[in-house]
Formats: structure tokens, sequence, C-alpha cells
């Protein structure tokens, strides 16, 4: 049997499915060469980001977050932008619902990848009631759902100011292992 070769390559791609759009997020760091870390949750986990009624936060109030245990320094080296960024993910102008499961997934990704500081730019809004500044007060309750994140905050103007945050993720069990062999060898 004779096939050109269009006739060849369309066999050869004929389950291939195009890629998602990934333009709305910029991965800074090259991925990690070591095996991903097993995780209990599938890739499929159920987004369990809330919908629905919102407290809109005043523009006049800056978002900041930080778990128990996590000393006011932490906070203050990431509001002053002194961590450097792993990823940034970019809302701007999107759907709610679509910031929702941008976020969900960028977040799950991060967490894959054991990346640390985060930028997540939702842009900044005239009013209370503008479309960026629900955006923003949403990611301020979806932020908090995570128990990854251990702090975030309002990012530096060169990262885009009041219409950006800065996300300081937990560190992965291996990462804590490693940091813990590394420092032990030095003690020796």
């Amino acid at each position: 049997m004779n096939l050109d070769d269009e006739n060849l390559f369309r066999d050869a791609m004929g389950d291939v499915t195009p890629l998602k759009d990934c333009a709305n997020t910029q991965w800074l760091r090259s991925p990690s060469t070591k095996a991903p870390r097993p995780t209990q949750a599938n890739d499929e986990q159920e987004n369990f980001l809330t919908r629905g009624f919102l407290d809109i936060i005043p523009l006049t109030t800056p978002l900041e977050y930080k778990t128990e245990g996590i000393q006011q320094g932490v906070l203050d080296k990431l509001r002053l932008g002194k961590y450097s960024l792993d990823a940034s993910l970019n809302l701007l102008r999107q759907p709610v619902e679509t910031c929702r499961k941008s976020l969900f997934s960028f977040m799950l990704q991060a967490r894959k990848q054991g990346l640390r500081n985060l930028l997540i730019i939702h842009g900044k809004g005239r009013d209370d009631e503008a479309h960026a500044n629900i955006v923003r007060s949403y990611l301020a309750r979806w932020l908090t759902q995570f128990d990854e994140v251990q702090s975030f905050c309002v990012a530096q103007p060169q990262h885009g100011g009041a219409g950006a945050l800065y996300v300081s993720l937990r560190k992965t069990d291996q990462a804590r292992l490693d940091n813990r062999e590394r420092h032990a060898k030095r003690s020796r």
C-alpha cells in the first residue's frame, strides 16, 4: 500500500488534541528534573474554591494574610519583594469563573513543581464595584482555602502594585528533607 507523506502524517496525528491556551501562565523556573512526589489526590481533583455571595473588599484595604505560625518578618520580606518569583498568573479582564479555574489549576501545578513564591496579577479597579476589585476580593477568599498558602500580600510597583499579589507557599516535604540533609552535611 503506497501512501503519500500527507496521509502518513494524518494517520500518525489522528488522535492528537491541541494544547490548552497557556498564555495566562508564565513559568519563570525550569521544571524540576526530579521525579514528582506522588500525591494522594489525582490530577482531576475537584475544584473546591467557593462561588456565590462575596463580601467586596474596599480598594482602600490592602490585601494581606499569613497563617498561624508564620513570622511577621517573612511577611515583611514578601511585601518588599525580596523573594525571587517562581511563576506568575495573569487574570486580567477574565470572567470570575475562568479566574477560579485558572487559579485552581495554577496552584495544583505550582504544588506539583515545588514552587514557593508566586505572582498573581488581578488588575486595578477604579471603584469598589469594578471587575478587577471583584476578582481581587475573590482571590482574597480563594487563596485562604489552599492549605499550601502560608501568606500573601500586595506586590511591589514593578510587579503590578495594588493590581497584583505575592503569594508564598509552604515547602514541600521533599524540600524540607533536602534542606535538612544539606544542613546536616555541613555540621559534620
